[in-house]
């Protein structure tokens, strides 16, 4: 079933489900096919294969993963990319990478900050005059840490609606988020809480616009796509994803409904990106090995501020907390550091070592709440393979 199919046509009690599962995304198994192992089909590589499997038997239509050990990589995938017709997942299909996009997005505004372009102090303010009532007493510091106290507009019924109501591809205006939020007022005083808001990152799209002269998705080509080599990543407006992709589906009463082509327009620099795994751990890789910032700038990128710990459930591990644009989390063998995502039809996990000697990165082309059997087995798989056991 494709989104074409669908478009306009969900089922009273389909549309109730669609409905509670967008609300808690804003705030058929088979055998695996190892499409690449480092070293050939060691142990490893097997009990790796079995965990993502797991993921599929779980319920999610596929999954990739891409592990990463100093010099030796292993990429494997398992289930379909695509339902209708029945595809196999490819280590290279593209995904909608979601709130991993956040980290892109923070590393050029520090980029910036490095530059002298933006002071990580410098207010909202500053940069958006009149934009939010109390945009003078809020940093920019605050934003990539969200401890903004600014209200999440994508949980917003106003921005919902028209997804909500069938039309996937319609084109949401991110500044028009802002509003809503501003609309909402704050939620706390800014600094003293964590609170999770998209709103945060449409608003540091707009500094670097303001601060360049350019749009947020040519600095992200010019300063990380291109020079970075990320040929399988794009920050698109509309709905088509080029190249090979993996569809995305959340599951109704009447089966699999297929939501590729919801519009990435709303989710801007807070979430639009299109990636692939590879391309998401070179990325990283590039970050934490200090190619992209200066010491000083990555090492504040990796400060956790005391109010900016804990944080909300999603498909990922809790615990450990905010830095600028990069999570800190807690796996049995240690810290790691990276970012994870949970939007329509879409999981991403991308988690590494401090210097990135190690990676791991999880795509799955469903999403579920914390608590639902694929989001237990990807966090099964994802300690797998960040530990190796």
């Amino acid at each position: 079933m494709t989104s074409a199919d669908h478009h306009g046509s969900i089922g009273g009690r389909g549309r109730r489900m669609l409905v509670a599962c967008l609300a808690s995304i804003a705030a058929v198994a088979c055998l695996g096919t190892p499409a690449f192992a480092g070293g050939g089909a060691t142990q490893r590589t097997a009990k790796l294969q079995h965990a993502l499997d797991q993921v599929v038997a779980a319920g999610a239509p596929g999954a990739v993963v891409v592990v990463r050990n100093g010099a030796r990589t292993i990429r494997l995938s398992s289930g379909f990319g695509n339902l209708a017709p029945q595809t196999p997942m490819r280590v290279e299909d593209r995904s909608r990478i979601g709130g991993v996009t956040k980290s892109f997005t923070a590393t050029v505004v520090l980029q910036l900050v490095g530059e002298k372009k933006l002071a990580l102090d410098d207010t909202v303010e500053r940069w958006l005059p009149g934009v939010l009532s109390n945009g003078d007493a809020i940093s920019i510091r605050q934003l990539l840490n969200h401890t903004s106290g600014i209200y999440n507009y994508t949980s917003d019924p106003a921005y919902l609606a028209p997804y909500q109501g069938g039309d996937l591809t319609y084109v949401f205006d991110p500044r028009t988020g802002v509003q809503i939020a501003a609309d909402h007022g704050p939620l706390f005083a800014p600094g003293s809480q964590l609170s999770y808001s998209n709103t945060n990152y449409i608003l540091l799209g707009m500094i670097v616009e303001a601060a360049t002269g350019n749009t947020i998705a040519s600095e992200l080509q010019a300063r990380l796509f291109e020079p970075l080599r990320l040929r399988d990543t794009s920050f698109p407006t509309l709905s088509e994803i080029d190249g090979p992709h993996m569809r995305g589906y959340v599951f109704l009463d009447e089966g699999p409904f297929d939501v590729t082509a919801w519009s990435p327009s709303g989710a801007g620099a807070a979430g639009a990106i299109v990636s692939n795994a590879d391309d998401v751990a070179r990325f990283y890789r590039a970050l934490l090995h200090g190619r992209l910032l200066s010491r000083a700038l990555l090492k504040s990128m990796q400060t956790i501020d005391a109010v900016a710990t804990g944080g909300v459930p999603d498909a990922g591990i809790l615990g450990g907390g905010w830095g600028l644009g990069l999570l800190r989390e807690s796996f049995p063998c240690g810290e790691a550091w990276g970012h994870d995502a949970e939007n329509p039809g879409y999981m991403t996990a991308a988690w590494n070592s401090k210097n990135a000697t190690r990676q791991v990165v999880v795509l799955v082309n469903s999403n579920y709440g914390h608590d639902e059997p694929v989001s237990r087995a990807m966090r099964e798989l994802l300690t797998t393979a960040y530990c190796g056991h």
